[in-house]
């Protein structure tokens, strides 16, 4: 519930109890009097909103349109827990948060009756299963990040938690997250806003993200500091390094952390100072082409002293990553990895228009890099990470499918963490603890049981991740094909996975020749040289 909204029940429930104990306390020559102070003061405040120049609607309907203000206020907890279907996805269905908290609690997580998805309308998806499955008994499975030109590579869990910063959750989050990921063997991606000492205490396995604002490893102009990012990429607990071109909630577009946000715990994980708005750039200073993005990928792999190094994107102009792969080829410096972002995912704050309508999602955008990077025939030589509300086995597995050799999640973690989906993120006011950096709220969540419920969930998601793999006759679920899967058309017909996305043939677009005519119209226009479009 919102602060005004809650401000304005206690008030609600003082005036009734007063009255109450007043009817009961005095004389019943003493109600008259009760009476005339609450009159009073209603028409106190009639009077006022009769002459107040903010809001039109108490102008005419003075009290009474209150009531409004109030409602609006609680709408989005009465149209989740009383109006809501189980399938509605605002943004994540009931459905969808049931399970991650039973899979964190450790509890039943399954269902009776069968299927409430709608089977033959268009857009179903479904996992064709062999009539000889296998059981698998291990779980754990993992994917070796990190080619011939880096020398500690990671051998990573297939299922990890996407990049959320210290600021954007709170430190009680940050420290049950981390906690969770060393329990069960798993990354934890530090966000943009560096590392903090809440991820040291944690101890956990980190994927330190660099973002355009350079936190951590910066200059006091913002610029980027190889000296400070040696020193952060030196610790154990770093295990591969991602530079943040872009992300799926509001990609092409920067951010700003107001002065009176920073704490000092946020300034030291920044290094930024304190009293002085952070600001992150929409594009980065360090690099301006391809060629100089991979050669700042050299520099970040050298100065870590041979960790992986990638970059997270979402799509955008298709070109633009084609020229990113052939500054590759031209410069033979291949990242380690590349993590795809759809435009579903999450964030804690962005323009609606860029959350709801900028940026590809994840389906076309990982099919396309994978294809391309097949294409230039190059990939073999890296792996590619999925993100964007992949909560379930069956969406990770049909991620694998797509071309991932893993996948990221941060809402679902959030929700194991206890995200109750108020998406009140953005006013420091979560509910739960989560999003917040308000000292109160936080000590609601405890992070002792929350990271168990973390490190539960992703051993019981990785458990199903295994069942389906199984199911399916594989023994390992990196080997999902798009094959395994079909959906209905537009139509109500079935279409096969191998047709909606097709694997393009290998070193096709160096051949010039086969594969996606509009793969090989992009790639002619496409430059190492500059992002800039040729004409």
């Amino acid at each position: 519930m919102h602060d005004r909204t809650l401000k304005r029940f206690t008030v609600l429930v003082a005036v009734a109890v007063l009255t109450l104990v007043f009817l009961i306390i005095l004389p019943a020559s003493s109600w008259f009097w009760l009476g005339v102070l609450i009159f009073g003061t209603l028409t106190c405040i009639g009077i006022y909103d009769l002459f107040q120049t903010h809001h039109a609607i108490l102008r005419n309907y003075p009290l009474l349109g209150r009531l409004r203000f109030l409602f609006e206020e609680i709408r989005p907890e009465i149209r989740q827990y009383l109006i809501e279907s189980d399938q509605d996805e605002e943004p994540f269905s009931r459905d969808m948060r049931a399970i991650v908290y039973q899979r964190a609690k450790g509890v039943e997580d399954k269902r009776p009756f069968g299927t409430r998805e709608r089977v033959y309308e268009a857009g179903y998806t479904w996992l064709t299963h062999s009539v000889q499955p296998k059981h698998l008994t291990n779980s754990d499975f993992r994917v070796r990040i990190g080619n011939d030109a880096c020398s500690k590579p990671y051998d990573a869990s297939l299922y990890n938690i996407s990049a959320m910063s210290f600021g954007a959750l709170s430190a009680n989050a940050i420290l049950a997250l981390n906690k969770g990921a060393k329990i069960g063997g798993f990354a934890h991606d530090t966000g943009e806003g560096g590392i903090s000492c809440h991820h040291r205490v944690g101890g956990g396995d980190l994927i330190y993200e660099i973002g355009s604002g350079y936190f951590g490893c910066r200059n006091p102009d913002g610029s980027f500091s190889a000296e400070r990012f040696a020193e952060q990429a030196a610790s154990d607990q770093v295990k591969m390094v991602e530079i943040k071109l872009s992300q799926g909630a509001k990609p092409g577009h920067g951010g700003m952390l107001p002065a009176s946000k920073i704490s000092p715990e946020i300034a030291e994980a920044r290094g930024i100072p304190m009293g002085v708005d952070c600001v992150s750039p929409a594009a980065h200073s360090a690099f301006s082409t391809p060629i100089e993005l991979m050669e700042f990928i050299a520099t970040l792999r050298e100065n870590s002293g041979g960790k992986p190094v990638g970059f997270k994107l979402c799509i955008g102009h298709r070109r633009e990553f084609m020229c990113m792969v052939k500054a590759m080829l031209e410069t033979g410096i291949v990242p380690d990895f590349i993590v795809v972002d759809g435009k579903e995912g999450g964030t804690g704050a962005a323009p609606p228009e860029f959350a709801n309508h900028v940026g590809m999602p994840l389906v076309e955008g990982l099919s396309f890099v994978h294809n391309t990077l097949r294409g230039a025939g190059i990939r073999d030589q890296l792996r590619i990470g999925a993100a964007g509300k992949l909560i379930s086995a069956f969406d990770i597995a049909r991620a694998y499918a797509l071309g991932a050799d893993w996948a990221n999640s941060a809402r679902g973690f959030m929700f194991a963490l206890g995200c109750i989906q108020s998406q009140s993120c953005h006013t420091n006011r979560c509910p739960v603890g989560v999003a917040t950096q308000d000292r109160l709220r936080q000590r609601a969540l405890y992070v002792p049981s929350k990271a168990e419920r973390v490190a539960r969930f992703h051993a019981n998601t990785m458990k199903a991740l295994a069942e389906m793999a199984g199911a399916a006759a594989l023994d390992d679920p990196r080997r999902f094909q798009p094959r395994h899967f079909m959906q209905r058309g537009p139509d109500g017909e079935m279409v096969e996975g191998d047709d909606a996305f097709p694997y393009l043939p290998e070193g096709f677009l160096i051949a010039g020749e086969g594969g996606d005519a509009d793969y090989r119209k992009r790639w002619a226009r496409a430059s190492a040289a500059s992002f800039a479009p040729p004409d």
